[in-house]
């Protein structure tokens, strides 16, 4: 985007819709806590095997870090070319780029994240077995949790650990060093395997 501006940007004139598109950052762990929560009990009312269980965090935990680049390069940064289209990816994702210091919608408001999340449930449910499914997304899910904090973290803390440095370099390289590039929020690892961590910027 050519000029970022640091007010919000309006997108719906009717307000209840504007108030959607607003989301304060306790939300998702409030929405989505209670949701992984859940499906975790049910696991665990089923008593499976601790090893089983750790493999299926690891899995879920590490199917989001591909999910959250995918997402981002390919649906949020998507070169629409109908009108209709353009107004859709500003809605997910432009304008975030277009005011990134908007504290309002730096975490993805529910309703969208539902979207994504129900379509992705009929996915995993295809390829995960019961009854394993349940605590893989409950993992999924804490993965996305984790990426929505970051995201935040990155526009809007002042962070002392060296890892969470890099990661909002990285963050802040894709916002204004280029867009086509780093597309890994919660960790530049999908980055690195499919070359996209894009060019070093010039000291200096």
């Amino acid at each position: 985007m050519a000029h970022r501006r640091a007010q919000s940007i309006r997108l719906f004139a009717n307000p209840i819709l504007e108030a959607l598109t607003h989301v304060h950052p306790a939300v998702p762990l409030l929405v989505w806590g209670p949701l992984a929560g859940w499906l975790l009990l049910r696991a665990a009312a089923r008593d499976l095997p601790t090893a089983g269980l750790l493999l299926t965090a690891a899995a879920g935990l590490f199917t989001w870090t591909l999910a959250e680049y995918c997402l981002h390069r390919f649906l949020f940064h998507y070169r629409a070319k109908s009108r209709v289209g353009q107004w859709l990816v500003f809605l997910f994702h432009g304008v975030h780029h277009e005011t990134p210091q908007d504290r309002t919608r730096l975490v993805m408001p529910p309703a969208g994240a539902a979207l994504i999340l129900a379509v992705l449930w009929v996915l995993f449910g295809l390829v995960v077995p019961e009854p394993w499914l349940e605590p893989f997304l409950a993992f999924f899910i804490a993965g996305y949790l984790c990426y929505d904090y970051i995201h935040y973290a990155t526009h809007h803390c002042r962070l002392q650990w060296t890892p969470a440095r890099q990661l909002k370099r990285h963050h802040m390289l894709h916002h204004y060093a280029g867009e086509e590039a780093r597309f890994g929020v919660s960790s530049p690892l999908w980055d690195w395997v499919f070359g996209t961590l894009g060019r070093r910027p010039r000291a200096g």
